[in-house]
């Protein structure tokens, strides 16, 4: 196997994972991938020894592009909230920039977890629980989020709403990823509901002249 110029090897990778993540990895064949490239499956193993190699370095490099921006993140010494909201932007920002590629891991990773070759999959997810629960806890504590909250059920919660936006989001549309991610936050944080007349007038009480 011969190593590819930089830019088509970028360019190979991009269909393959809009082709895996179409159609799903067992069910794509190194045919169909170069078949989308416009090129004979001989010449795409020229580049690659195998589809497995591509899959692994398609979710590599989107991983290792989300870890570095996380831990930026998670060592910025920001509070609970504020570290809530650039995580949230930061993954936004990673669909926009890896849409297929997430959509490839939302769909595979369990699958592909029971693979010597993925277990980095499983390490990813378990840093990534840890990230964010422990950041919910520490907002717990702060009394920044409610004493009530339950930690790991609202981190499934963010975790499976911003991740299925890779089903639906595609880059160039109406809406960037950081005012997606504005948005979302708004419902996360403080909900879609408007406070009654009452529920206003309680937390904000008007003096009556006598």
């Amino acid at each position: 196997m011969v190593s590819a110029a930089p830019e088509r090897r970028h360019e190979l990778l991009a269909t393959a994972a809009e082709v895996f993540a179409a159609q799903g990895y067992n069910a794509t064949t190194v045919r169909r991938i170069a078949d989308a490239a416009g090129i004979l499956a001989g010449s795409l193993y020229y580049h690659f020894d195998s589809k497995e190699s591509m899959l692994d370095e398609i979710l590599t490099g989107f991983l290792d592009e989300l870890w570095g921006r996380y831990d930026a993140v998670l060592a910025a010494g920001l509070g609970p909230r504020e570290t809530i909201e650039a995580l949230v932007t930061e993954s936004f920002r990673e669909i926009d920039r890896h849409r297929a590629a997430v959509a490839i891991y939302q769909k595979e990773s369990r699958q592909l977890r029971e693979q010597p070759r993925f277990g980095y999959l499983d390490d990813s997810q378990q840093r990534f629980e840890r990230a964010w629960l422990r950041t919910l806890e520490r907002g717990v504590a702060a009394g920044v989020f409610r004493a009530d909250l339950d930690v790991r059920l609202t981190y499934r919660f963010v975790r499976d709403t911003v991740w299925v936006a890779a089903s639906w989001y595609r880059p160039g549309g109406q809406h960037s990823p950081e005012e997606i991610a504005r948005q979302y936050l708004s419902m996360v944080l403080e909900g879609v509901a408007l406070r009654t007349r009452h529920e206003r007038r309680d937390t904000n009480p008007v003096t009556r002249t006598p």
